[in-house]
């Protein structure tokens, strides 16, 4: 059309084919123009990471109500974009996009205003369907366009899930920060009563800042480690954990998930053994495992609410194990269970065609957690099950087990919310059995396998002191309350209190007498020294109860050499991610000066909170065990310059996206197999022990 000349040379003919092409000319402008309004398409134009981050946090604004006029291209896109117009943009030639917008035709899609469970076979299918055209748009402003598109037209839930892990996988979302979960969908982190003070103070347009109690009163002893479970950047760990590690992802979607079942049971296991510090920190026995043929000891009154669809089943207390109609008996969950130690027993699985995969080995961890997870990875889930899935939602549905009274998921069925109910660490305490049945399988390591000849760790220290404390916290309630544009927003927010540390620094004195540099990793555990009664552990009792602190890699000098590590530096853990307020203005000032926007030290949701990194102790002070081992890195090494750069920071839980696990260790080691004699273990100079004492301070807020 800018060259009227060819266009001219186009139309010729009779009268009536100059009308047929004019037509057909007039068809292909219109069809263009609408299927990509205002978007430039300059494949070879890189589009700032500023832009990208505002894009996704304009997605995820108020996810509940319509785009805002505001947000003018997004409104464009949602009103006006053709997804399947110009199939040349998707990477899978449109195949997913023609799926989903034939599934909204049909009308088959989960309406809006209506809650989302990932264990619900059908809201998962809806929620891959939109990851599938994400994952395979070929560019950034296609992607954004179907996002915006979809945004209008799919359940908010689905579309929430379905962007969190497309930013967390695909390539053209490198180094965007995903907002705090709790700000985006609030109402699975907040107790219903601050939801209903919002609610009441929107309705008033009066500003609130409400505080939120932890659930349960001092009549439950479950009360006391309310705080761990129910935290919500705890919570945020867990969900973002399944996000980076799902149990439905395949290769096909670009890349495979190194030692993934491996990290299931790893991060579960640390899960439990820090639940179980927490209880030892308030004078609680450690937490039992789940029996199916016993009573639910503990019930739980969730305080929580949908945003649509009412409040969270409760369960009462000893209710005992009931079927799920139309999702498992119980005796289902105890043959699985029976045919998985059978396995651990004769140390092989049966995969899909009959074949036997030896899990009696260093890797066989792996396939187990693929097995009792299920995954696609698992290699027979027809014969194996889905042990860990389908039990989260049989403890979910035990308040409405036969459907009877139309309640919707229980907080088992949200990995948001799953780490509330205690019962979920004795579900996790009873998985993490059978892991521990087949490492207890395994031969213990020899000398040749924990050794690093020439090298002695002769002093371990810390500076500053072991101390923890609680500490207010706010977030922000916007989204948790209805909207409308005419109506003014008010500053809502929630306070809750949480377990923090003051900062300190591990020292290390490490001798190095080889003559020249030795890269090393440096293992460091956390493990308690007592039961609840004040037994000592053995070191092979406690090992299965050590907190996994850090793990890192430096070089060492010939002769004498001292490494300090900042407890912030954990490669366990996560700082906290700034507010969704914060983003948003940082995004858009740097949009608007055209400046880079660098925060990739928020890259990373999955990790334990940084402030948990110590359990709570007690004002007398709880007795630990710092447990240090160095460890030849040139052997445990899968990536080259680990000593200068950690590729995220949280690697230890959570790996690195698209590589490989950064340590060819088992995750653990050396504590993860038995150690039938201490003395054995703690000869080599190379590791080392030290006691420690973690003092929690109840009056930090009066200092």
């Amino acid at each position: 059309l800018a060259k009227p000349d060819s266009l001219c040379s186009i139309i010729t003919g009779s009268e009536q084919h100059v009308k047929m092409k004019v037509a057909a000319i007039l068809l292909l402008v219109v069809a263009t123009a609408s299927a990509w309004p205002n978007f430039a398409l300059n494949d070879q134009v890189e589009v700032p990471t500023a832009k990208k981050q505002q894009d996704v946090l304009r997605l995820l604004y108020k996810v509940n109500e319509p785009i805002r006029s505001a947000f003018k291209e997004l409104k464009n896109a949602a009103e006006n974009f053709n997804p399947a117009a110009d199939l040349s943009h998707y990477t899978d030639g449109g195949k997913a996009v023609k799926k989903l917008l034939h599934e909204i035709e049909d009308h088959r899609v989960l309406e809006k205003h209506h809650y989302f469970s990932l264990f619900n076979n059908r809201h998962r299918e809806e929620a891959l369907l939109l990851f599938d055209v994400l994952i395979h748009s070929d560019d950034w402003n296609t992607a954004v366009a179907n996002a915006a598109y979809f945004r209008e037209r799919l359940n908010e839930g689905v579309f929430v899930y379905a962007i969190y892990v497309t930013v967390i996988h695909a390539k053209l979302a490198d180094h965007i920060v995903l907002p705090p979960l709790y700000e985006i969908t609030p109402h699975l982190f907040t107790n219903s009563e601050v939801i209903n003070q919002a609610y009441s103070a929107k309705m008033t347009q009066t500003p609130g800042k409400f505080h939120m109690s932890f659930t349960g009163t001092k009549r439950n002893p479950e009360q006391r480690v309310a705080y761990f479970g129910e935290d919500i950047g705890l919570n945020v760990h867990h969900v973002t954990w399944h996000m980076d590690y799902p149990f439905w992802w395949k290769d096909s979607y670009g890349y495979h998930l190194d030692r993934k079942g491996e990290l299931f049971f790893w991060v579960h296991h640390q899960l439990t053994v820090r639940f179980d510090s927490e209880r030892l920190s308030n004078h609680l026995n450690l937490v039992d495992e789940l029996y199916w043929d016993r009573p639910i000891v503990e019930g739980f009154a969730p305080h929580t609410t949908y945003k649509y669809g009412g409040e969270f089943p409760s369960r009462p207390d000893n209710v005992r194990f009931s079927d799920v109609d139309g999702v498992a008996r119980i005796r289902d969950l105890i043959i699985t269970e029976s045919r998985i130690r059978d396995a651990i027993a004769h140390g092989y699985v049966t995969g899909h065609d009959g074949e036997r995969i030896d899990i009696r080995n260093e890797h066989g961890i792996d396939v187990l957690g693929d097995v009792i997870e299920s995954s696609e990875y698992s290699p027979n889930p027809e014969y194996y099950g889905q042990l860990h899935n389908l039990a989260h939602i049989i403890l979910g549905r035990q308040g409405d087990p036969h459907g009877k009274f139309n309640m919707p998921p229980g907080v088992m069925e949200h990995f948001e919310t799953a780490t509330r109910d205690p019962a979920f660490f004795r579900l996790h305490k009873y998985m993490d059995n059978i892991f521990k049945e087949h490492k207890d399988s395994l031969p213990s390591y020899t000398a040749q396998d924990v050794e690093f000849p020439g090298v002695a760790v002769n002093t371990v220290g810390v500076k500053g002191n072991l101390k923890t404390f609680f500490e207010d916290f706010e977030f922000d309630l916007t989204n948790a309350v209805d909207d409308a544009p005419e109506v003014d927003d008010v500053p809502l927010s929630a306070v809750v209190s949480r377990l923090n540390h003051e900062p300190f620094t591990l020292t290390f004195d490490v001798t190095n007498n080889n003559g020249g540099d030795l890269f090393a990793t440096f293992r460091v555990f956390l493990c308690p020294r007592h039961d609840a009664n004040g037994i000592l552990f053995t070191l092979n009792e406690g090992r299965w109860h050590c907190i996994e602190l850090d793990k890192f890699w430096r070089t060492l000098h010939a002769g004498d050499n001292h490494v300090e590590r900042k407890s912030s530096d954990a490669s366990t853990t996560v700082p906290d991610i700034p507010s969704f307020h914060t983003l948003i203005e940082k995004a858009d000032a740097a949009v608007a000066s055209g400046s880079d926007l660098d925060l990739s030290e928020y890259t990373r949701s999955c990790g334990i909170p940084n402030r948990l990194l110590l359990p709570k102790g007690n004002t007398e002070g709880l007795d630990f065990a710092l447990v240090v081992a160095v460890t030849d890195g040139s052997k445990d090494a899968a990536i080259e310059g680990l000593e200068k750069d950690e590729h995220g920071g949280t690697h230890a839980q959570c790996g690195i996206h698209g590589e490989v696990y950064p340590d060819k260790r088992p995750l653990g080691f050396p504590l993860d197999r038995q150690i039938p004699d201490e003395r054995v273990l703690l000869k080599f100079p190379n590791i080392h022990k030290e006691v420690v004492t973690v003092h929690f301070d109840d009056h930090h807020d009066d200092h």
